[in-house]
C-alpha cells in the first residue's frame, strides 16, 4: 500500500495526523493496520510545523489512500452506538429543525414584513448564516464522535464552556417548550367530543354555564376581537376565552408576582408529555430513531390535508394573496433583516448542540453534507408552506368576520391556541379537523423536544463516559432524572399565571445565549482549531475538502452574521409584556440574570482550563487553545502552531 509523504501530510495546526481518537485500546493487528495506512505518530514532523507547499490535492490523495482501512479500524475499535440507518438520523435532524416556530413564527414575520418580501432577506440569511453553522455542527459531531460538552476538549479546551452553555440552554428551553405539548394534549382530548367546547360562549360540553366565558365573550362572527382582544370591555371570542380562562385559568389576580397553584388538568397533560419523552429517549438513538419516522413525517402530511381543506374556504385565496404580496420598499427597513435573522437562526436550531449530538452517532464516512442541505430545504419548505396554510385560514376568518387580516393575525400561542381553533370550530366535522391540527402540533413539538433532551443526555453521558459505561441502567436513570427535574420546573407554567412565566422563559431561556454559543462555535473551529486542520478532517470523512464558500462563511460571514444578530437583539429588546399585561421591572432584571447564567459559563470554564494547564505561561496558553492531538507534543516543548501567523491567515486555495 502506498506510503504518505509526511512533509505533505502534516497540517500547520499542530503537526499531527488528522486521525480520530479510538474508543478502545488498539491491539497489535489494529496498530499494524494503522501503520500500513500511514496514520501513526511517525508522520509527525519534528517541530510540529508543516511545510508551506501542502495543497488541497495532496490532502485528498493522502486521505483517500487510507479511507478503506481507516473505516475498518473505526468499526473494530469504536463501540459508540450508531443510528440503525441514515434515514433515522436525517429524520431526526429534520424533526428538530422543523418545529412549532414554522407554524406560529414564520407566517407572522411574513405578515409583519410585507408578505413575500420577507422571503428575500430570509433566504439571504439562511444561505450565509444558518446553513454553514448547521453544517459545521454536523461535521464536528460526526468526526469526533463525542457529545456537545466533551467534543470541545478535542478542538480547543479553552472553549469547553460552549458545550456546558449549550447543554444548559437546552435544559432551560425544556422548562417551557414541553408546556406547549401539554396544551396540545389538552386540546386534543377536548376535541374528542361531538361539538368543540370553544365553538360558542354557551357551549357546556366541558363546563357549567358561564364557567369559563367572560362577560364580554361574544360568538358573533362580525366582531373583530383579535386586534384588541385584551383591552378592557371589548368583545372576545369564545376560543380566546376558552384558552385564557378554562385552559390557563387566568384571573384578575394573575401576574408574574402572583403565581398560584398548578392546575391539575395541565399537570396531568404535562406529565403525559414527559412520559412519552422518557420512553422515546431512555434507550438512546435506537429508540428515538424509530419515533421520528412518525413525528418528522406526519406534520407534512397533516399540513397538506389542512391546506387542501382550507384553500376552498371563502376568503382563503385572499389570505394567500395577502401572504405573497411584495413590497420591496420594506427591504430598506432594518427590522425585516433582524426578523429574518432571528427566524432563520432559531428555525435551523444551531447552537443548541442538538445537531452535534445527533451527528456523533453517525458512521464516520456518512454524507452529512447531503443531510445538511436536505434539512435546510425541508425546513424552508415547511415554513413557507405553513404560511400558505395559516393565511388560507386567516383569509377565511377575515371574510367571515368582515374585517381586515391584520385584525385576526397573531403570533405565538395566540395563533395556534386561539385563532386557528376558532377557524376550525366553524368547519363541518370540526372535531376531526381539530384532532388533525393538534396531532400536527404534537408531532412538530415532540421531535424537537426529543432532540433537545438528547443533546443534554449525550453531553452528560460522554462527559462522564467511564461511569456510564460501567454502571448498569445508568442511561435510564439519567433520562428519568432529567425528565423529572424539567417537569418540576415546568409546573410553574401550569399555574393560573403560567402564560406569564411561559413568556418569560421563552424570552430569556435561549435568546441571546444561543447566539453567543453559535458565535463562539464558529470562532473556536474556524480560527483556533483552524480552517486547515478542519479541512483535513472533512477530507478524511467525506473524501473532498470543503469549498471556498464554506470556508469563507465559517471564518468570516457566519461570525459577522451572529455578531450583528447579538447587537441587534440587545438594541431592539422590547418591553416585556403579554397582551396588555406589563411585567414588573424586577422580572426583566431577573430574566437577564437567568440568561447570563448560561453565557457566563463560557469565560468561567476558559479560566478554569487555563488554570489547570501546566508548564510555562506560553505552554499554558498553547495547551488551552490547541486541539487534543497537539497536547503531548506541546508538553514536550514542541512548537505551538497557533503562535504562528499563517495558522490565523489560512483560508485554503481560492
Amino acid at each position: 500500500m502506498a506510503k504518505i509523504n509526511p512533509a505533505n501530510h502534516v497540517p500547520i495546526s499542530g503537526g499531527s495526523e488528522p486521525h480520530r481518537e479510538s474508543s478502545c485500546t488498539e491491539t497489535t493487528p489494529l496498530r499494524s493496520l494503522r501503520e500500513l495506512n500511514g496514520i501513526t505518530s511517525l508522520l509527525h514532523s519534528p517541530t510540529g510545523a508543516a511545510t508551506e507547499s501542502r495543497t488541497s490535492t495532496s490532502i485528498v490523495d493522502n486521505v483517500s489512500t487510507r479511507n478503506g482501512a481507516s473505516s475498518m479500524v473505526d468499526d473494530m475499535c469504536d463501540h459508540r452506538e450508531t443510528w440503525s440507518s441514515g434515514m433515522d438520523f436525517l429524520l431526526s435532524i429534520i424533526g428538530f429543525a422543523v418545529d412549532l416556530a414554522a407554524v406560529w413564527r414564520f407566517p407572522y414575520y411574513a405578515f409583519k414584513n410585507g408578505g413575500g418580501t420577507f422571503l428575500i432577506p430570509y433566504f439571504i440569511m439562511l444561505i450565509i448564516g444558518a446553513v454553514p453553522l448547521l453544517y459545521l455542527e454536523l461535521l464536528i459531531g460526526q468526526y469526533h464522535r463525542q457529545g456537545p460538552i466533551s467534543v470541545w476538549t478535542q478542538i480547543a479546551p479553552i472553549f469547553q464552556g460552549i458545550g456546558f452553555c449549550a447543554a444548559v440552554v437546552s435544559f432551560y428551553t425544556s422548562f417551557y417548550y414541553n408546556n406547549i405539548l401539554a396544551w396540545s394534549f389538552f386540546y386534543l382530548f377536548a376535541s374528542l367530543t361531538p361539538e368543540l367546547p370553544w365553538s360558542s360562549c354557551q357551549n357546556q360540553s366541558w363546563a357549567g354555564p358561564n364557567d369559563w366565558a367572560s362577560p364580554t365573550c361574544d360568538s358573533n362572527d362580525t366582531i373583530a376581537h383579535y386586534g384588541n382582544a385584551s383591552a378592557k370591555g371589548l368583545p372576545r371570542s369564545a376560543a380566546q376565552d376558552y384558552f385564557d380562562f378554562f385552559v390557563l385559568g387566568l384571573n384578575k389576580d394573575s401576574g408574574f408576582d402572583n403565581i398560584g397553584w398548578p392546575r391539575p388538568q395541565l399537570v396531568g397533560c404535562l406529565a403525559l408529555t414527559y412520559v412519552v419523552l422518557f420512553f422515546a429517549l431512555f434507550k438512546g438513538v435506537r429508540s428515538s430513531g424509530k419515533v421520528v419516522w412518525v413525528t418528522a413525517i406526519a406534520p407534512y402530511c397533516i399540513l397538506l390535508i389542512l391546506f387542501i381543506r382550507g384553500i376552498f374556504l371563502p376568503g382563503a385565496v385572499d389570505g394567500v394573496q395577502y401572504y405573497m404580496t411584495f413590497d420591496l420598499k420594506r427591504l430598506l427597513e432594518a427590522q425585516i433583516w433582524i426578523d429574518a435573522a432571528v427566524q432563520v437562526f432559531y428555525s435551523t436550531g444551531a447552537g443548541f448542540g442538538v445537531h452535534l449530538a445527533l451527528a456523533s452517532y453517525n458512521k464516520f464516512h456518512h454524507n452529512c453534507r447531503r443531510d445538511c442541505l436536505i434539512t435546510v430545504a425541508a425546513n424552508a419548505a415547511a415554513s413557507i408552506f405553513s404560511g400558505f396554510v395559516v393565511f388560507a385560514y386567516l383569509g377565511y376568518m377575515s371574510a367571515r368576520q368582515n374585517v381586515g387580516i391584520d385584525h385576526v393575525a397573531k403570533n405565538g400561542p395566540g395563533l395556534v391556541f386561539q385563532v386557528y381553533p376558532e377557524a376550525i370550530s366553524t368547519l363541518p366535522g370540526a372535531p376531526f379537523w381539530s384532532v388533525l391540527f393538534f396531532l400536527m402540533l404534537l408531532t412538530l413539538g415532540l421531535d424537537s423536544s426529543m432532540g433537545g433532551m438528547e443533546s443534554i443526555l449525550t453531553g452528560i453521558c460522554d462527559y462522564f463516559k467511564d461511569f456510564f459505561q460501567r454502571t448498569r441502567h445508568s442511561r435510564l436513570v439519567l433520562t428519568a432524572t432529567i425528565c423529572l427535574l424539567s417537569f418540576c420546573v415546568g409546573l410553574v407554567n401550569c399555574t393560573p399565571s403560567g402564560i406569564y412565566t411561559f413568556q418569560w422563559f421563552d424570552t430569556f431561556a435561549a435568546g441571546v445565549s444561543l447566539l453567543f454559543v453559535a458565535f463562539f462555535e464558529a470562532i473556536a473551529v474556524a480560527w483556533f482549531y483552524g480552517i486547515e486542520q478542519f479541512s483535513v478532517d472533512i477530507t478524511e470523512m467525506l473524501g473532498a475538502p470543503p469549498g471556498l464558500f464554506w470556508r469563507l462563511c465559517w471564518k468570516f460571514f457566519s461570525p459577522l452574521f451572529l455578531l450583528t444578530a447579538i447587537v441587534a437583539a440587545a438594541i431592539t429588546f422590547p418591553t416585556l409584556k403579554y397582551d396588555s399585561y406589563m411585567y414588573p421591572q424586577w422580572a426583566t432584571t431577573a430574566g437577564w440574570v437567568f440568561s447570563l447564567s448560561t453565557t457566563i459559563l463560557i469565560p468561567i470554564v476558559a479560566i478554569i482550563q487555563m488554570a489547570k494547564s501546566k508548564g510555562t505561561l506560553s505552554q499554558k496558553v498553547g495547551l488551552s487553545i490547541s486541539p487534543a492531538r497537539d497536547q503531548e507534543r506541546i508538553r514536550r516543548g514542541g512548537a505551538i502552531a497557533r503562535f504562528h501567523g499563517r495558522h490565523w491567515r489560512y483560508i485554503g486555495p481560492i
